[in-house]
């Protein structure tokens, strides 16, 4: 073992996992350095209580920058030898977001002439996914591919081996997910996986030979130990009953009694042009060359300004020797220097400080901390960890310096020197996240004794929610004397030019039962593909990471009689009011956005709305109205090349996004994002990401018909009542990056297909609402439409509450609980107490399924259903018992709505 990795201390006589050992019988097996490298804690999980806790990757325990450095760089050092030099020039290293990026980006320094890549679950403006999978034990599971150069994965005879790394090796799962989807599109010869921790049981690993057999490729396994998790029977049930036990007992969280910003110093890195931020768009040799020249600077302007800011250090206004520094002014406010318990902060003793006690001292002025933290940021590990082992370097004994970094994943915090995770600093996110807006956790910092507290973000992430009363900066302020600010520029890749020819869309009747004029779909024809598989299949397929929901269709199933005459009766109930809704939402856009508005829907729920609006618009007011359907994939952004024909046919700023209802506003976000990305890459600017919907329940858009939370009959069927159109497609082998995206028109259902049925029975409504929609219209434009996403919040304590831990497996909504009973594998239904009519259906879908339905008071919704999230073939109930046997209705929703 190197010099660097010997420098790792054992400071606890305890070992951090025999606070759940005792417990819970959990053990760890195989002896060696295991009890030294992984500690034990528990959380919130429906598939696995525990969480393996290591002690030298720098997540959740604070550890000496050299040593989580040098941790990664030793299996990077084996991963040379075993390749050879020649092999390991052709390797790429690819790292997993957010726990493993700073460890794969050491490896591949260990390899010394290796790209690095990360994935990441962070959207960025300017490059589209070069692919993606799924992290089916993660609390947030897509990872997504976003390299600059994308040609690094394809391999084209340079990049012969893909080295793999995670933190820790349990199952496998993960790691054969991404080797199976990227050997699908750029097969190879060598794959190596790499380590900490071997944690897999001897099933797991006759899954990895296996599959090495069925690619026909070698794999080889580098880590720096192995054994096995000892669980007990029952150990899930009783680890999720001591969670609830310990947050019951924890003392209730209490913010400080005066909020005001903390007093943080700005230090100006001078990070090295060019150099990327990370791995998250690839990091080349000539990137590693440039930021180890510029390291030893870097960490000078952060000692520098850790002297000059020391109480007692500096001169009297607080500037370091180079001026490079800005002080983020803030009004001062008391600090205990002793560990606070809010926030859900708990204490950690004094035993837990290490090294050098003794301050160094001239003349009585603290020169330098005499314990500090660099603090990253989520995927942000490296930079960080690189500018705490210079800083490290520099400062020598005159202080001791820890580095770890903040993260995404809730995890009980439990105050005793046999526990993994002492304390936990809670704090709203401040990057803006795809996944939506949420709490995000520092470990072991709060109570650790840390005089000073480097933190260090990418500029995205450099927010007013950072340096809010309630951000990371004031919540570290209340427990170390110092905060310093470092900010790295985060990497914008080159943009990619447009195509030069674009595709025609597709029109009815050769694509979809609509009239020609009704709608004009900018997706490509996937009619002769085979594309479909069982509703169970595809849950077990994308709930274990296995594929991606818009890789394959559902089997498109008929509906019995018995529901096609729940679908008729309430298509009979509602039309008034779904005209109604038509109207209003159709005469908001026409005055705020008209006077000749391009409807552009998304595909395929917002299909039969946007027609609706279309046949408004003309019924009304003689317009005829483009009307185009557009897909947009979560987690993979809208179809850029349909942007790129919208643009180029009509005005950006005329079209008008339009969907039939909103959840928990993941699609408005989705599609922000999205709009951003396009403009960013060079696509032309101008759309207005807002979406107009029929209803609002989730309180996410300012565009509706209404609010309220009602059956829209058209989210009873599938391709039916959409023109006989499936859901969208999005798969790399069979979409190219100037195709449309792809979608299929089911001929053989045309003597099923109600879609102009439901269309006509609508519009038969329109002039006996008139007047009611001219009266709603008008209290529309003088309210106060601002969204309040009450929706998202309650779907975040929906998640917590059930003990879900992933808001996608929370659909909130009449319609979108129509759908998972229908298409996906129930656990429950939670229903609002006193809730009428438009629950009838639910409660008979519950009925026939066997799943349960839970009355419950302040739901914002009508009614919230709730996928199976520990998913077994045939689960419906809470105890995962098979499906009775009946006709199932396939798949009605977009592709968006799927996962």
């Amino acid at each position: 073992m190197s010099e660097r990795a010997t420098r790792e201390e054992t400071v606890n006589v305890v070992w951090s996992g025999n606070w759940v050992a005792e417990r819970l019988g959990v053990a760890l097996e195989g002896g060696g350095e295991l009890g030294d490298l992984l500690g034990l804690a528990l959380r919130r999980n429906p598939k696995r209580a525990h969480l393996l806790v290591s002690n030298v990757l720098g997540k959740h325990v604070p550890q000496l920058p050299s040593v989580v450095h040098g941790a990664g760089y030793e299996l990077g050092e084996r991963v040379r030898a075993l390749l050879g030099p020649q092999e390991a020039r052709r390797a790429v290293v690819l790292g997993y977001a957010e726990t493993a990026t700073g460890l794969g980006h050491a490896v591949a320094d260990g390899l010394r002439d290796a790209p690095y890549l990360h994935s990441t679950r962070r959207p960025v403006a300017g490059v589209a996914p070069a692919g993606g999978f799924e992290e089916s034990h993660s609390h947030a599971t897509s990872h997504l591919l976003l390299p600059e150069d994308r040609d690094l994965l394809a391999g084209g005879g340079r990049a012969s081996t893909l080295v793999l790394v995670d933190d820790e090796f349990s199952t496998g799962n993960t790691v054969l997910n991404t080797v199976r989807a990227l050997h699908a599109l750029h097969p190879r010869e060598r794959y190596v996986i790499v380590a900490l921790v071997d944690m897999r049981s001897p099933a797991d690993r006759d899954r990895l030979t296996a599959f090495a057999a069925e690619i026909g490729a070698r794999v080889d396994l580098v880590t720096r130990a192995a054994g096995t998790v000892a669980l007990p029977d029952g150990v899930l049930e009783r680890g999720q009953a001591l969670v609830a036990e310990q947050e019951a007992r924890a003392p209730a969280s209490a913010p400080p009694s005066v909020l005001v910003p903390a007093r943080v110093t700005r230090v100006a890195l001078d990070w090295p042009a060019g150099v990327p931020d990370g791995g998250r768009h690839g990091f080349t040799p000539d990137h590693r060359t440039a930021l180890e020249a510029a390291l030893p600077a870097m960490a000078e302007r952060i000692a520098t300004a850790l002297d000059a800011d020391a109480p007692g250090g500096g001169d009297d206004h607080g500037q370091g020797a180079d001026g490079d520094r800005d002080r983020i002014p803030a009004a001062e406010h008391d600090r205990d220097r002793s560990p606070a318990r809010s926030q859900g902060q708990d204490r950690v003793g004094d035993q837990d400080r290490v090294g050098d006690q003794d301050r160094v001292r001239d003349q009585g002025r603290v020169r330098a901390p005499r314990r500090v933290l660099v603090l990253g940021f989520e995927e942000l590990m490296y930079a960080p960890l690189r500018l705490g082992t210079a800083l490290e370097e520099l400062l020598g004994a005159r202080a001791e310096v820890r580095y770890s970094t903040t993260t995404r994943s809730p995890v009980l915090a439990v105050d005793d020197p046999g526990y993994a995770i002492r304390t936990r600093l809670v704090f709203p996110a401040h990057d803006d996240p795809a996944d939506g807006p949420g709490d995000r956790y520092a470990y072991n910092v709060a109570g650790a004794g840390f005089d000073a507290v480097v933190a260090v973000v990418d500029s995205t992430a450099d927010t007013p929610a950072l340096h809010a009363p309630d951000g990371l900066l004031a919540r570290l302020a209340e427990h170390t004397g110092q905060v310093l600010l470092a900010v790295v520029p985060s990497y914008t890749p080159t943009p990619v030019q447009e195509p030069p020819v674009l595709p025609e869309p597709l029109r009815g009747p050769d694509f979809s039962s609509y009239a020609p004029d009704e709608v004009g779909w900018l997706l490509q024809d996937l009619s002769d593909t085979e594309l479909e598989a069982p509703t169970e299949e595809r849950e077990e397929a994308i709930q274990s990471g296995g594929a991606h929901y818009a890789e394959s269709l559902p089997v498109e199933y008929q509906p019995s009689p018995a529901y096609q005459a729940l679908f008729t009766a309430a298509l009979e109930t509602s039309a008034a009011r779904i005209a109604r809704a038509v109207g209003t939402v159709t005469e908001t856009v026409l005055a705020e956005r008209g006077p000749r508005p391009v409807l552009v829907s998304l595909a395929r729920a917002g299909t039969p709305v946007g027609v609706l609006m279309r046949r408004w618009a003309r019924h009304r007011h003689g317009l005829d109205l483009p009307h185009y359907a557009i897909s947009i994939v979560r987690g993979r952004g809208i179809d850029a090349t349909a942007l790129r024909w919208l643009a180029a046919h009509h005005d950006p700023a005329d079209v008008v996004f339009v969907d039939g209802w909103t959840g928990k506003g993941a699609i408005t976000r989705e599609l922000a994002a999205a709009i951003e990305a396009f403009e960013a890459s060079g696509g032309p600017a101008g759309f207005d990401p807002e979406i107009a919907v029929l209803a609002d329940p989730g309180g996410c858009v300012r565009t509706y018909g209404t609010r309220e939370d009602f059956l829209i009959p058209s989210a009873c069927l599938n391709s039916t009542v959409s023109g006989l159109i499936s859901r969208t497609v999005l798969r790399a082998d069979l979409v190219g990056p100037d195709d449309f995206h792809g979608g299929k028109f089911y001929r053989e259902l045309a003597a099923s297909d109600v879609s102009n049925h439901f269309l006509d029975t609508v519009a038969a409504r329109f002039d006996d609402v008139a007047a009611e929609v001219d009266d709603a219209t008008k209290e529309l434009l003088a309210a106060d439409r601002a969204p309040t996403w009450e929706g998202w919040a309650a779907v975040e304590r929906i998640s917590e509450e059930y003990g879900i831990h992933d808001v996608n497996l929370v659909k909130p909504g009449v319609g979108e609980t129509t759908r998972v009973l229908l298409r996906r594998v129930p656990w429950k239904i939670l229903a609002r107490r006193g809730a009428g009519p438009d629950l009838e259906h639910i409660r008979l879908l519950a009925e026939q399924r066997g799943v349960p339905v839970e009355e419950v008071d302040d739901l914002p919704y009508s009614c919230v259903g709730l996928i199976h999230p520990r998913f077994t073939r045939g689960a419906t109930g809470a105890d995962g018992r098979a499906v009775a046997g009946g006709s199932p209705v396939a798949d009605g929703g977009e592709a968006v709505r799927e996962a």
